[in-house]
Parts: structure tokens; sequence; C-alpha cells
């Protein structure tokens, strides 16, 4: 079956189970082209609550599908390729975070990245995403924060608040690969261009951007920009919605070579229309005493005032 034939099947199968298509903004471009909504991952799963499909087909990897799955606890949700896990949201588990709350007292605030499991989630007192991390660690009534999972973003957040911030010492692999050396080099290959990289990069890499944002930060910059060339730091899929938002920026990777995120380039098209053909095998669910405690720590987020 040829490309536009699956997706022409997806599609009568979505109508016919009443359901929504998403697609991260690090996924493979004809997956992104085809979905009904593209985005970041807490993003789409907000979106995809507030309407009345009943099933949520989430082109991402499996913390995101969780997150639907949280916060749509009616919907059916679906994962095309369960291979698709995130290395960082593996780097800590809530066994291990328990234990670390038991060596902090109570002066700190668990705060937790949405890039993390629901099970993490569960056991941490709020999320965040990396676009409101500092804003929520300002938020917090305690003075100390304990951060999880990610080591660069807790450290973005540290440079950004008075409070007393530890972390937890995971990673994103895709953003701490991309080294200052890169972006020296990059920016002498192509001095005219604005450098926007994402908080989860090293302290090292922000400290020489122009810009540091979240994907949907990156985003909002770029159409409205003056800007004709940038250099972009994060995962590479990210270069194809930005694109689109504005075709006249030239767009340029810092490294090319370590910016793919290999799990989240593992579903294909040929997964989405499996997943759409055997929705039982697909179906991603959270335990409700997991689900409702993981909820909390989300909609205290959501709660927080936008600035």
């Amino acid at each position: 079956m040829d490309l536009h034939a699956m997706v022409t099947e997806i599609r009568e199968l979505l109508d016919k189970h009443n359901g929504i298509w998403l697609a991260h903004n690090y996924q493979r471009a004809e997956i992104q082209d085809a979905a009904d909504l593209t985005g970041d991952s807490l993003g789409l799963s907000l979106e995809a609550s507030k309407t009345d499909a009943e099933l949520i087909l989430f082109c991402g990897v499996h913390f995101m599908a969780e997150s639907a799955a949280i916060l749509s606890p009616q919907k059916t949700v679906l994962l095309p390729n369960h291979a698709a896990g995130c290395p960082m949201a593996d780097m800590i588990d809530a066994a291990q975070l328990i234990a670390k709350k038991k060596e902090l007292d109570d002066s700190y605030t668990v705060v937790t990245y949405v890039n993390s499991t629901a099970a993490v989630k569960a056991e941490s007192d709020i999320c965040c995403t990396s676009a409101n991390a500092p804003r929520v660690a300002e938020f917090v009534e305690t003075d100390n924060i304990f951060f999880v999972p990610d080591q660069n973003l807790a450290q973005f957040v540290a440079a950004h608040t008075q409070k007393h911030v530890e972390w937890w010492d995971g990673y994103c692999h895709v953003h701490h690969h991309v080294r200052a050396e890169h972006v020296r080099a990059a920016k002498a290959k192509y001095p005219d261009a604005v450098v926007l990289v994402h908080p989860e990069c090293r302290p090292e890499v922000t400290a020489l951007a122009d810009i540091v944002v979240s994907t949907s930060g990156m985003l909002e910059w770029i159409k409205t920009t003056d800007a004709t060339r940038a250099l972009i730091g994060t995962e590479i899929g990210m270069l194809h919605p930005l694109a689109r938002a504005n075709p006249n920026v030239e767009l340029i990777p810092v490294e090319p070579t370590v910016q793919i995120c290999g799990t989240m380039k593992l579903t294909t098209m040929e997964d989405v229309h499996s997943a759409m053909l055997a929705i039982d095998a697909h179906r991603i669910t959270v335990p409700e005493d997991i689900r409702a405690r993981a909820q909390r720590s989300l909609d205290r987020m959501l709660a927080i005032p936008r600035a």
C-alpha cells in the first residue's frame, strides 16, 4: 500500500472510531503532515482532552501517550509503536524517586518535568514543562526544589530563580550531546544566524545561544522574526514545523549528527496503520491509582496563573 492510500485508510478508521491524530514535533515529516494536530507533548494531550474525540492516536513516545491517558481517562489512547520510549524518562523510576524523597526534608518540593513516566509524576509534588519550568519554581511555596529527571533543564531553572535547586542526574541524550564547540563552529560558519537552543541543552550551550526556548517557543519566535537564518539546537525533526511556519528562514541544525532521537523516529506510517487496525494491541492505559496522583501533579501546574 502506498503512502497516500495508507493515510486515506487511517483517516477512514479514525472517522469510524471518532478519533484524533496527534504527532509530536520530532516525528517523521510525513506523519506530522498527516496528523490533525502537531506540537509538544503536553500541549497535544491538553488539546485532545478538550475535543469530543473518543480515541487519541498519539505519534510520539510512551510517556506522551501516558499523559494523554492521564488527562483523558475516558478516551482510548493508542501508541503506534510500543518500542518508542524516552531514554531520559527511563533514567528514573518511581522506586528511585520514593527513595530520594526519604533523603529530603519537608523544605523541598519535587518538581518533575513532564518528560517522565506516569508513575514518577504520581510521586511528585508538581509537574512542569520546558516552557514554564522557571515559573513553576517561583510559584511553589518552598525555597528548596528537587528537580526530576533532567539535570540540564534543572540548571536552566536554577539560573532563573533565587531558590535552591538540586536535581536528578538524568538528561536527554539529543540535547546533552550538543556541545559548546558545536555551537562555536556553527556560529563561525554562519555568523549572521540567530542561535536557538532548547533548555534541555547543557548550560555551556545555552550560554552561547541568542534564544533559549521550548519547541513551542521556537514556533512562536519564527512566526514573527525578521531573521533570514537560524541555527537550531533541538531534535532535528523540529526543523519541519519551523519551516512550515516560516519558509523564508534558512534553518540549520547546530550539529546534525547528534540531533536525532532514534525512538522518536521509530514510528512509521505502517505502524500508525497497524495501530488503527488492531486497537487493543496498541492501547496505552495507566492504573487509576497512579493516574489520579499523576493528574494531581499536572493539575497543580495547570492552576498556576500565566504571566
